[in-house]
C-alpha cells in the first residue's frame, strides 16, 4: 500500500536530507517549497526511479498557507515533517509587527492549521507521525533571538500536549532539536564567530544536515514506536 510524507521546507538543506531519508524509507513524498523550486525539482529527479515525488507550493508565513498547500494534496499523508528555515536575529525591541506576525504565523499558527486538516483521516485510519523541526534555543532560549526562540518553544509544547491527545488513535508526535547545523542559514556570520562557535560545542563541530535527518528517520520508523512526546537533541552536547 502506498504510504505518503509531506516534507515542508524541502528546498533548504535540512529539508532535502529529511527527503532523503523518507525517500530511502519507501514514502512517496510531497516536497513543499516556497521561492527555490529549482531545489525541489532536483530532487524529484532523483527519486523519479525511487518513489512518487509532487511538488506543492505555499507561503506558509501567510495566513492562506496552509488552505493553499493542503488543496495540492491529493493523497492522505500518514507522515508530516514540519521543517521551516527561517530564523531572527536582533534585540526584542526592534522586531517590527510585521516581523512578529510573520514568524508566529510560520512558527506556530501553520502547523497547527495545517494538522487541522491533515489530522482526521490520520485518526481514522489510527496511523501517523509527525515530527516537528524545533531548535536548540527552543529548550534554552537565546539572548538576541527571542522572537525565534519563543515560538520554537511554543513548537515544543505543542509536540508534548499534541502527542498525549493523539496516543490513544495511535498518532506519534515528537521533535528534533537541532543546535547549530551547517547551513546557509549561518551566512550571516564570520569565519572568526564560526570558529568560536565551534569552539564552544563539546564535541567540536557543527552538525550536519544528514544528521537531522537520520534522528527524523529514527522517529518515524518502527525502531521508535513507543516514543512519543519526545524532544530530541541533536546538538553535539551544546547547551545542554
Amino acid at each position: 500500500m502506498s504510504r505518503y510524507a509531506l516534507v515542508t521546507g524541502a528546498s533548504g538543506e535540512i529539508g532535502q536530507a529529511i527527503a532523503r531519508e523518507l525517500a530511502d524509507q519507501g514514502y512517496n513524498l510531497y516536497l513543499h517549497y516556497y521561492q527555490n523550486k529549482e531545489a525541489v525539482e532536483k530532487l524529484q529527479f532523483e527519486f523519479s526511479t525511487k518513489v512518487e515525488c509532487k511538488l506543492v507550493n505555499s507561503n506558509l508565513a501567510d495566513p492562506e498557507g496552509p488552505s493553499i498547500l493542503y488543496e495540492q494534496l491529493d493523497n492522505p499523508v500518514e507522515v508530516l515533517v514540519y521543517n521551516c528555515g527561517s530564523s531572527h536575529t536582533g534585540l526584542m525591541t526592534d522586531v517590527s509587527p510585521k516581523e512578529l506576525d510573520s514568524m508566529v504565523q510560520l512558527q506556530l499558527k501553520s502547523p497547527f492549521s495545517l494538522l487541522q486538516k491533515l489530522l482526521p483521516t490520520m485518526v481514522e485510519k489510527k496511523q501517523g507521525s509527525i515530527v516537528m523541526i524545533t531548535s536548540i534555543w527552543g529548550q534554552t532560549g537565546a539572548s538576541c533571538e527571542v522572537l525565534y526562540s519563543m515560538v520554537k518553544g511554543g513548537m515544543n509544547t505543542m509536540v508534548k500536549a499534541l502527542s498525549k491527545e493523539l496516543a490513544p488513535s495511535g498518532i506519534r508526535v515528537n521533535a528534533v532539536a537541532p543546535g547549530i547545523i551547517a547551513t546557509k542559514m549561518n551566512k550571516h556570520l564570520s569565519d572568526d564567530e564560526l570558529d568560536e562557535i565551534a569552539d564552544e560545542i563539546p564535541i567540536g563541530r557543527f552538525g550536519l544536515p544528514e544528521e537531522v535527518s537520520d534522528a527524523v528517520g529514527y522517529l518515524i520508523s518502527k525502531k521508535s514506536s513507543y516514543i512519543t512526546g519526545h524532544i530530541l537533541p541533536v546538538n553535539g552536547a551544546w547547551y545542554c
